[in-house]
């Protein structure tokens, strides 16, 4: 676990080049694969290790407990009796195995610092060998239906819309179209040893979806779409709700990274299809209007001109169809980074949680053994080439009215 001591460090080492709070670190690993019962000794630990404050507390006053809601990483809720009269928790996160391949620690570190000094997410209170420790946030987590109501909807926007101003230190080149190629790169080259498994995977042309990427990429770059710094997977699981506050959170930065506008919102929308990948549920161009309105005027909504909802609409509908190819490319080299001995399924399947009613986006971000990741692949590139000759006709229709 060096390079993730080395990362911790260049943090703090920054922190103390701007005189911040440096943030702790062990160098403690937690091994995922065993039941709850057993880890849970382990991470009081880890956590008496981190926080020196709870070192001398017995482990009689710790409490552990999942924490629903996450997706590649297991999420823990340990609560301390710092005292009779107060009670403390946080939140523990376990990364899943190999998921570093597909997601850039270093820059998701740096960017939860300066989210959080923003006011998003939870905020960040030290660092392991295989994880982080946050606050704890006191609220439940969004379904997909949730996401089309319209007061929730424009809270979404809302925060978005803040949530790309906020400047990331760093290289600001777009990393949608080095992500894909980076992914289609490890895709094309997988084989299986099971014989179902390889012959499905030979159906795939990758000379084929190789051709499909670099045409999106060329005709997505004539809209000439801002770029922000993303989130890059705002799936209902990632938004939590305080009710009683009316309080939204946006959570879990681990894909983010800059990137264009568009691809944002269009995944976004993607993911109104819900865990069942029911595309008929993709937002109307009435529900579509109404976010875009209060991403771009929070305020005022309704004094947005048609001609900048337009506009971001259609860039909107030209990245949906990267966030298809992203996706189904990522679902196929999932099969390789994901083992049975994996975080994410244990003896007890404590992480695999839910299990009974679990949908099928639910199974393929988190349980290998039981859903086919190419299976999903196939599902998002047969609607990504659905979509297609509609939305190439709708943006050019617009770049020709724009000329």
């Amino acid at each position: 676990m060096g390079a993730a001591k080395n990362i911790w460090a260049l943090a703090n080492a920054e922190d103390a080049a701007n005189d911040a709070e440096q943030i702790p670190y062990s160098s403690f690993v937690v091994d995922t694969s065993l039941p709850l019962p057993l880890m849970i000794p382990r991470i009081i630990e880890l956590c008496k290790d981190l926080f020196k404050n709870w070192g001398e507390l017995d482990d009689s006053l710790f409490s552990v407990e999942r924490v629903s809601g996450g997706i590649t990483n297991l999420l823990l809720k340990v609560s301390v009796k710092e005292d009779t009269n107060k009670e403390v928790s946080v939140t523990v996160r376990l990364y899943g195995p190999n998921t570093e391949y597909v997601i850039n620690r270093e820059r998701e570190i740096l960017a939860i610092k300066y989210l959080s000094a923003a006011g998003f997410g939870a905020k960040l209170l030290g660092g392991f060998g295989n994880g982080m420790v946050q606050s704890f946030i006191n609220a439940r987590t969004l379904e997909p239906s949730d996401m089309r109501e319209q007061k929730i909807a424009a809270q979404i926007a809302r925060e978005l819309g803040k949530f790309h101003k906020v400047d990331i230190p760093g290289s600001k080149e777009p990393q949608l179209w080095v992500d894909i190629l980076k992914f289609y790169e490890k895709a094309s080259t997988l084989t299986f040893e099971e014989p179902d498994k390889q012959k499905l995977f030979e159906t795939i042309s990758f000379e084929e979806l190789h051709t499909e990427i670099i045409e999106l990429r060329e005709f997505t770059g004539l809209l000439n779409a801002p770029v922000v710094f993303a989130h890059n997977d705002l799936l209902s699981g990632n938004f939590m709700l305080n009710d009683e506050e009316e309080k939204l959170y946006l959570i879990d930065f681990e894909y983010g990274s800059y990137n264009y506008r568009g691809f944002d919102i269009g995944n976004h929308f993607n993911e109104y299809a819900g865990y069942d990948c029911d595309y008929s549920l993709y937002p109307s161009k009435e529900e579509q209007y109404h976010f875009i309105k209060h991403y771009l005027q929070p305020d005022k909504p309704d004094e947005v001109s048609i001609a900048e909802v337009e506009s971001v609409f259609v860039e909107t509908d030209a990245y949906k169809l990267a966030s298809h190819l992203y996706w189904a490319i990522w679902a196929i080299i999932q099969v390789c980074l994901f083992k049975p001995s994996s975080i994410l399924l244990n003896d007890n399947n404590l992480y695999y949680a839910n299990v009974t009613g679990t949908n099928l986006v639910e199974q393929a971000r988190m349980s290998p053994i039981e859903f086919e990741y190419l299976g999903y692949f196939f599902l998002r590139y047969n609607e990504y080439k659905k979509q297609k000759p509609l939305t190439f006709s709708l943006v050019t229709s617009h770049l020709s009215a724009s000329m």
